[in-house]
């Protein structure tokens, strides 16, 4: 047996080091567990593989790790055929058997068994079966059919509301949430189904990135421009104000009081601190040089690194500038109202204005939503199908799903146990289960955006839109750009799956004035975005954040006040009114909304549910547990 183990490693290209001893000892193993020698070395390949030797020699120095490996690999085939005992697994024909008969599914159809069942239609929520092309993670133990999802006790509790609308319009029903929401089965007390509203109008602003675009190719002169044209773009703003004067040198000495513009920076690595603050000006008024920067004589600042900033002060020695003034936000009276209207993208077929009657402007009911949308437990997508299940109890006109939709950092993802690609995935978890929605609903209209989290898109920021191939519901499915911005019903939206928020607030030093108000922090990491008119101004980025800086420019540009503004985070969910502070100007008020993520582990985590209705004083938002 040793001499036919031999042949079997030189027929696979192996050559043995020390003979005698590596024999003798895979001679062991295929006693001790069972292994022909063709077997054996078929474990030597993928041990060999995984470890990525060098040589094609199988040495004596691991033969201690190819028994672990063999160790492993019994373990896993006995948990398997444990799991597997009793399991029935079911194939397409079962499914289109099914499909076809609605009165046995009633009785017989597999799913996750939940005190509210009636949410969910078991003639159409197949995502429970385990598919023989393996649209399951590939581990057996993703076939069971209890999940601790289907588990969880507290279901469609409403988090937090914000309700502005002192009166119901339309005859249309609030929700009957409650905290105390106890009985799921009584007349839908949790859930219930509401008039369906008309179809909405959508048209999406900006046209960068395309799809297909180069990216991951910027140099080092595109990062300088990017950010060059980010300080000379504030300075014209302040300029152009008639607040401001002219900026001046910060870096060059001065006993009068001056007023500057430039970028806020550290001096060395670490993260920012008070005694780590430089001013990196423009090109055109210091030559790019940086200053150390003394804010002690402010009561109060909120600073990160990028942010553009102009400053009133002065140098007294030409190598600090001491500080008196602050102001972090670009004056809106030169900004843009409105996006070029080139960049429009009407989502309606024939590019027309709907009828005036088709729908009632500023006003949408929305539900939004953030990935991941299965727990990490499995690839079945439970929180995706029961949001689908409520979205057609309480249809909104519009449902803004944001990524990541096929998570890099589900375990399975990350482990490749799946056994089909991932576009696979999302068409058949995603797209499907979305276009059962639309097609049963009949006004409902769906807004993807990706996340560079997802496994199956570029990894790039800012990203292309998603590639949604269904030319029969490319208008009902639609995805945008990440960042980006678009109209329903002439409520200005702009959205970023990047946890800009968590970012920010990892980096951000700030000095409350003693005597002022309390100032909520989640609100004031939000109003940065606002205030530099840019969807990421930290600079440099985060590790995980793949920014192009040759696409940058124009894709993170956010040139308007949105009316609402959608910055899903791992930090916890909220709804925020936020108001500009720009000076000599109408403060317009934006709503910034962080629903949260449908998925969180092994449970559910939480959405939002909106109501605009014309104005951010009239809204009805809520936020509820999935």
């Amino acid at each position: 047996m040793e001499e036919q183990i031999k042949s079997e490693f030189k027929g696979s290209g192996f050559d043995i080091e020390d003979e005698g001893e590596v024999l003798n000892k895979c001679l062991t193993f295929c006693i001790n567990y069972s292994l022909n020698p063709s077997e054996l070395v078929s474990s030597w390949e993928v041990y060999y593989l995984n470890r990525q030797l060098n040589e094609p020699v199988v040495q004596s120095a691991e033969i201690d790790g190819f028994l672990l490996h063999l160790q492993n690999q019994k373990k896993e085939s006995v948990i398997k055929e444990k799991e597997e005992a009793g399991l029935h697994i079911y194939s397409i024909g079962d499914i289109e058997i099914i499909g076809n008969n609605e009165d046995d599914t009633k009785d017989n159809t597999p799913g996750t068994p939940t005190d509210h069942q009636s949410l969910l239609s078991p003639a159409r929520d197949t995502s429970f079966l385990t598919h023989e092309n393996g649209l399951s993670s590939g581990k057996p133990s993703k076939s069971k059919l209890v999940t601790p999802f289907s588990k969880r006790t507290d279901r469609l509790v409403v988090k937090f509301s914000l309700n502005t609308i002192p009166d119901v319009e339309d005859g249309k029903q609030e929700p009957n949430h409650g905290e105390n929401a106890e009985n799921d089965d009584d007349d839908d007390a949790v859930v219930r189904k509401v008039l369906p509203r008309k179809r909405c109008s959508v048209i999406i602003h900006g046209s960068a990135p395309k799809r297909g675009c180069r990216f991951m190719c910027d140099m080092i002169e595109d990062r300088l421009n990017a950010l060059e044209n980010r300080i000379r773009k504030h300075i014209r703003a302040f300029v152009a104000s008639g607040l401001y004067e002219e900026p001046t040198d910060p870096t060059m000495a001065s006993q009068k009081s001056i007023f500057a513009a430039g970028m806020i920076c550290c001096d060395g690595e670490g993260h920012l601190n008070e005694k780590s603050l430089m001013l990196q000006s423009s090109i055109e008024y210091s030559g790019g040089e940086c200053v150390r920067l003394d804010l002690q004589n402010l009561s109060h600042y909120s600073v990160f690194p990028g942010q553009v900033v102009g400053i009133g002060g002065h140098n007294p020695s030409g190598h600090c500038f001491v500080a008196s003034k602050l102001v972090d936000f670009i004056p809106t009276s030169i900004a843009d109202e409105d996006l070029n209207p080139a960049k429009k993208q009407a989502i309606d077929q024939e590019n027309q204005p709907e009828p005036s009657d088709f729908y009632k402007q500023r006003e949408l009911s929305m539900i939004i939503a953030a990935g991941p949308f299965t727990t990490t437990d499995n690839l079945l997508f439970e929180p995706l199908a029961e949001l689908l299940a409520y979205a057609k109890r309480r249809p909104p006109q519009l449902l803004v799903l944001l990524g990541p939709f096929i998570d890099s950092e589900h375990p399975d993802i990350k482990r490749g146990t799946v056994d089909i690609s991932f576009g696979e995935i999302f068409h058949f978890e995603i797209l499907k289960k979305l276009e059962d929605y639309v097609k049963c609903m009949d006004s409902a209209r769906v807004l993807l955006v990706p996340s560079i989290r997802d496994a199956n898109h570029d990894f790039v920021f800012p990203q292309p839109a998603l590639d949604i191939s269904l030319p029969d519901l490319q208008s009902e499915i639609v995805s945008v750009t990440n960042p980006g911005i678009f109209e329903a019903n002439e409520v200005k939206v702009g959205c970023c799956t990047v946890d800009i928020l968590k970012h920010l607030s990892g980096e951000e030093i700030s000095r409350t004035a003693a005597d002022g108000k309390p100032i909520d922090r989640m609100s004031r990491l939000a109003n940065h975005i606002l205030n530099q008119q840019s969807f990421y101004p930290l600079y440099p980025p985060a590790e995980s954040v793949p920014l192009d800086f040759k696409l940058a420019p124009e894709a993170l540009q956010l040139s308007l006040v949105p009316d609402l503004l959608i910055l899903p985070s791992d930090i916890k969910y909220f709804i925020k009114v936020l108001s500009s502070e720009n000076e000599g100007t109408n403060h317009k008020k934006c709503i910034a909304v962080n629903p949260g993520r449908l998925a969180k582990g092994e449970g559910g985590g939480t959405f939002v549910e909106l109501d605009y209705c014309g104005g951010s004083d009239k809204i009805n938002a809520s936020i509820v547990s999935i």
